[in-house]
């Protein structure tokens, strides 16, 4: 620490004392009252960190004296305390240091110096399908496939445990990584040891989640990255990043009764959806906060991608401490986190001066309505009033509507609305499953889950939910026939107080059975539907719906064969299983008809805010979080008699189709080339708006008929033990060749085909997109990726990077990125353009049959770049786009191919400590 600023101070706390750069020593210079919450855990970081070449004492300046209508133009280093991991994005960071350890032995260096130089903690909960269902022994059914299927994976984390300094792993069944978070893994201020001396210092976090934000509800400044650079963190980089925009929230008044946490968020971000807040911090403030409990703060956080945020914070508060003591903190911490945020100015309370904003958006809590998202994105909120009419405009054209049917889904012989159609072109296609038989139509809800960690953390709406199955099976109620109905928690706390309050039982009743401690089918592990019900949908190309309480929603995510799928709070999801109909209003329309033939409508079994309050008041305690949290890191004898490899370097396994040494290091030098321009680049695809993560990273079932299963198949792995391709991230060669190849993708280039198909241009052909890209790569044919608005939203997934390189792609030019995905094409040496404001490849009349030039970059320095496009008749396009290597340290790490090549370099020719 360099002090430019004679910042450096002493706080004597537990009798130990403490260093730490004070704010108030810089407030005398500075007038840092003005400054929003999270800006000072910026400037904190900068403090702490200043050393004259990442951090300058001009940007600290900057970050003191921020002007909050200013467009960010300022770079700053930032350095989080901790790097939290799951396993879908963590193993194959994992993989990349065990490949750097490699690659450090060839060029020279010491492979022991590739470790995480700050704690890294990585929780398995991505694994985990609902392959069962519906049954007392789903949980323990799931687990066993959940290990056989993951043996490799494990096997190889567990070397990383043993071989990795200050690398943690929370073993599978345990929870979600957010919740874990939360619960146990934040420190809010960290207690540790630097260079000899005791440092308390703010608790930041870099996650390769994008949900990581959920930690801002406790006031902890952390957000999702790609794993390219939470790997560049772990290796002890700074992540470059331009001074935010910070754009306040005030909230006032409280719930209104029948409101829950997830109506809150879901209002919420559909009000930051529509302001535009990508790229700022959206900081909450206000006399609401004195209502609003930690558990909602966090669902609110949580959601911060979903309205485009880099975060969503809350300050440290009363609430902060007395939700640190529920979750079996110590005395010693929370006493610690008191101390410091006082002496810091970051406490919150009715006495905090006002910060200022770069723009103020009001909510008044009571004027939050029961509502849900849907039927493809979470930002589109519908009130539940209005859901059926939602379903039916977004309905189109299918064999209900031409039969002119608005049919309820009832069993067969009984049960329809009255005035509803009665035919059979009405009630649907048939199914006899299980002793019944039943109807399924469009609009029918396959699914219920709850699921995910927006609201599996929030014990006011899991036990609300509870209530609501509680009293719908008193009154004999039961779920639809064709609803597969889970409940997979965020921890092992929720099951404890479910089962407390009998409430577990409740669910149970409801085939709300505990089907894992994951997110599951919140990220399309929401496993095959029965057989009878897919031959149902696909005989009737019939448009069926899930409702889950998640925060994703997107086209082909949560089940290939779902079209329409709906976020919603946990009650609400138990009561859409109950109607089993999207074709419902639930504030009129009855759920269905009781044991004594009456009809039973929402209002009848929805909780009060008493009854959840005062249940919850007795159900959760803090011995449940310190049992559940003691031996958090040991696992279960399934984990711990898992075989895994000694050694510094890992001893890779040839045949494996899960771990391999990935190819970015092949033939690596310590010699830099100049970064050249692009030509006679061809198009592997052009893409309308709003294309996601999930739509370009390899995700869900492995088809195989594809790529990807062509490949596994020819390896002697059967269809039925292909796995997700999740679980596969630690192999490119199976996620190169799913790469693009989500189902619902839009290639126009092609004339309305879905999947992931293009043009092979110099023959006319149509293939998929990995063969069409071997084709170009063999003839040594550069790509290009050609986009619309938004492109890359979604979760921060590093293989919808690492995928786009691997297939030869070299430059993507979209009209607006999503932020994590920009950084992650950086960090793999993808080039990130974009179109000039009111250009985009519909105006500019390319077909992507043209072939690209793109010159101008000058080693990477230039803000512009010319390209042009050279159609099949010979005609030109010129066209200028922006270059989107925002700060030099992104151009510094393009120059080197990527983040770990860049890392490589600096270490290479470091001795071991």
């Amino acid at each position: 620490m360099k002090d430019t600023f004679s910042v450096r101070d002493t706080l004597e706390v537990n009798g130990k004392s403490y260093a730490y750069a004070s704010l108030t020593k810089l407030g005398q210079r500075f007038d840092l009252k003005r400054l929003p919450y999270s800006m000072k855990i910026l400037l904190e970081n900068l403090l702490r960190h200043e050393d004259g070449v990442d951090v300058t004492a001009k940007e600290i300046e900057a970050v003191a004296t921020w002007n909050s209508k200013k467009e960010p133009d300022t770079e700053i280093s930032f350095m989080p305390a901790r790097v939290l991991l799951q396993d879908f994005t963590g193993v194959p960071c994992v993989v990349d240091l065990a490949a750097m350890r490699d690659a450090m032995k060839a060029l020279g260096g010491d492979p022991t110096l590739i470790n995480p130089l700050s704690p890294a903690e990585l929780v398995i909960d991505h694994s985990v399908q609902v392959d069962v269902f519906g049954t007392a022994d789903a949980l323990e059914r799931n687990v066993d496939i959940e290990f056989k299927r993951n043996q490799a994976r494990y096997s190889f984390l567990r070397w990383g445990q043993k071989a990795l300094a200050d690398f943690k792993v929370v073993p599978p069944r345990t929870g979600i990584v957010h919740q874990v978070n939360l619960e146990h893994l934040a420190r809010v201020v960290m207690g540790s040891e630097v260079d000899g001396q005791l440092w308390a210092y703010p608790d930041t976090v870099f996650g390769t989640d994008s949900h990581t934000t959920m930690i801002n509800g406790l006031g902890v400044l952390g957000w999702g990255v790609g794993g390219i650079e939470a790997e560049a963190a772990m290796l002890g980089q700074p992540s470059s990043m331009l001074i935010p925009q910070v754009v306040g929230f005030k909230l006032s008044g409280r719930l209104p009764e029948g409101a829950t946490a997830t109506d809150l968020v879901l209002t919420v971000t559909q009000m930051l959806r529509k302001q535009g807040v990508v790229g700022k911090f959206v900081e909450f403030f206000g006399p609401g906060l004195q209502h609003l409990p930690l558990a909602d703060r966090a669902t609110i956080g949580n959601m911060a991608p979903e309205y485009g945020a880099t975060c969503g914070i809350f300050p440290i508060d009363a609430e902060s401490l007395k939700y640190l003591r529920l979750s079996g903190r110590s005395d010693e911490q929370v006493a610690l986190v008191e101390a410091y945020a006082k002496a810091q100015g970051l406490w919150h309370d009715e006495n905090s001066a006002h910060a200022e904003f770069t723009i103020t958006l009001e909510l008044d809590l009571a004027d939050v309505k029961p509502s849900m998202a849907g039927p493809k994105r979470p930002q589109d909120r519908v009130l539940l009033t209005d859901v059926k009419q939602n379903y039916r405009d977004n309905l189109g054209s299918t064999t209900a509507k031409r039969n002119g049917a608005e049919a309820r889904f009832a069993n067969e012989g009984g049960g329809t609305a009255v005035g509803h159609d009665k035919s059979e072109a009405a009630l649907g296609q048939h199914v006899s499953m299980n002793g019944q038989n039943f109807h399924v139509n469009d609009g029918s809800v396959v699914i219920a889950a709850i699921t995910s960690c927006t609201n599996t953390s929030n014990p006011a709406v899991m036990l609300a939910a509870g209530l609501v199955a509680k009293k719908a099976a008193a009154k004999g109620l039961k779920t639809k026939p064709w609803v597969k109905t889970s409940l997979a928690p965020g921890s092992k706390v929720v099951t404890d107080y479910l089962e407390k309050t009998g409430l577990l039982t409740e669910l149970d009743k409801l085939g709300f059975y505990l089907v894992g401690y994951g997110c599951t089918t919140c990220i399309g592990n929401s496993g095959p539907l029965p057989q009878e019900i897919s031959k149902a949908i696909s005989d009737g190309d019939l448009t069926v719906g899930a409702v889950i309480s998640g925060n994703r929603n997107f086209e082909g995510r949560v089940h290939a064969e779902v079209k329409m799928n709906y976020l919603a709070s946990p009650p609400l999801v138990v009561a859409y299983a109950l109607a089993g109909s999207l074709d419902v209003n639930l504030s009129t329309d009855p759920l269905g008809q009781g044991a004594d033939g009456k009809d039973v409508f929402l209002k009848d079994i929805w909780p009060t805010n008493q009854e959840i309050s005062d249940l919850m008041a007795g159900a959760v305690t803090s011995d449940m979080f310190r049992k559940n949290y003691a031996d958090v890191f040991k696992g279960d004898e399934r984990w711990s008699s898992i075989d895994s490899p000694d050694g510094d370097l890992y001893a890779w396994d040839e045949a494996s189709t899960y771990i391999k040494n990935p190819p970015y290091f092949d033939g690596m030098t310590m010699a830099l080339t100049a970064v050249e321009d692009i030509h006679a680049a061809r198009c592997l695809g052009l893409f309308g708006d709003s294309i996601t993560t999930d739509h370009i990273s390899p995700a869900g079932a492995i088809k195989k008929d594809s790529p990807a299963g062509r490949f596994l198949i020819e390896r002697g792995v059967q269809p039925i033990d292909f796995n997700s391709y999740g679980s596969r991230r630690g192999n490119d060669d199976v996620m190169v060749r799913g790469t693009f190849a989500n189902i619902r993708i839009k290639n126009l280039m092609l004339d309305g085909v879905e999947g992931g198909y293009t043009m092979h241009v110099p023959s006319g052909e149509q293939l998929a997109i990995y063969d069409a890209a071997m084709k170009y790569k063999a003839a040594k044919t550069p790509l290009v990726v050609l986009a619309g608005k938004e492109y890359g939203t979604g979760s921060s997934r590093d293989w919808a990077a690492k995928g786009t390189l691997l297939l030869g792609v070299k430059a993507v030019i979209a009209e607006s990125f999503e932020r994590i995905h920009r950084s992650n094409l950086v960090g793999m040496g993808v080039l990130p353009c974009t179109f000039k404001d009111g250009q985009n490849a519909q105006t500019l009349g390319l077909t992507g049959k043209e072939t690209f030039d793109i010159t101008g970059l000058n080693d990477g320095n230039s803000k512009e770049a010319t390209v042009i496009a050279i159609a099949t008749d010979g005609s030109r396009k010129q066209f200028s786009v922006n270059v989107m290597l925002l700060t030099p340290k992104e151009r510094e790490f393009f120059r080197h191919g990527g983040i770990l090549q860049y890392v490589l370099r600096q270490l290479a020719g470091k001795k071991a400590a």
